[in-house]
């Protein structure tokens, strides 16, 4: 989560790095309407976290953020809650995105359209770091998933799966494999802790 400008920047740089992003900034007019998303997203959750209630001006600054923010949400597809996803997110295209708000969600996720991550009786995964996402996944229910774990396209997973570096499918989703994420995500947060050493 972040709590302070350098949070935000880390977060920023992280979510840049994953996405394979490589221009210093977004396309003004056409283009790159996901980083900008992605973008909006750490500015809003950085001002929900840090400013809003720092005076009345910072309040009404932050509702306008977010008014642009659910614009940008509802044009691209996406149902993202603030402060579910950690640093170095990478969201593969635009189309429907689910999150729930209570979903907890790791560093270094890469995540496809028609991903699902929902609640049960108002419980929601929680997800560890360098996992992948694939395409039209369903997540759901008070699970936990471990580390670099790969889902596969259109699994539907509804228990936890707390071996690492493995890889998920069917429905519903077993392991199928002891391959990992390794080869499907990019960890943005890794490589610039490397460089900060």
């Amino acid at each position: 989560m972040i709590h302070s400008k350098d949070d935000y920047l880390f977060y920023i740089q992280a979510d840049k790095i994953s996405s394979g992003i490589t221009r210093k900034r977004p396309k003004p007019l056409i283009g790159d309407d996901i980083w900008k998303f992605q973008l909006l997203m750490r500015k809003c959750e950085y001002w929900n976290n840090c400013l809003k209630n720092s005076s009345p001006v910072h309040r009404s600054l932050y509702y306008l953020l977010l008014y642009r923010y659910h614009q940008m949400s509802v044009r691209l597809g996406f149902t993202i809650p603030l402060n579910v996803f950690g640093p170095g997110l990478s969201i593969a295209h635009y189309g429907q995105l689910v999150i729930n708000s209570a979903a907890e969600i790791g560093e270094n996720c890469r995540i496809h359209p028609g991903a699902n991550i929902g609640s049960h009786d108002e419980t929601a995964p929680k997800i560890g770091k360098n996992v992948y996402i694939g395409p039209g996944a369903k997540i759901f229910g008070n699970i936990r998933i471990a580390d670099g774990i790969a889902i596969g396209a259109n699994s539907v997973v509804n228990r936890s799966f707390l071996e690492p570096n493995i890889s998920i499918a069917g429905v519903p989703a077993r392991k199928i494999s002891d391959r990992g994420s390794r080869t499907y995500i990019v960890q943005g947060t890794d490589i610039l802790r490397g460089q900060t050493l």
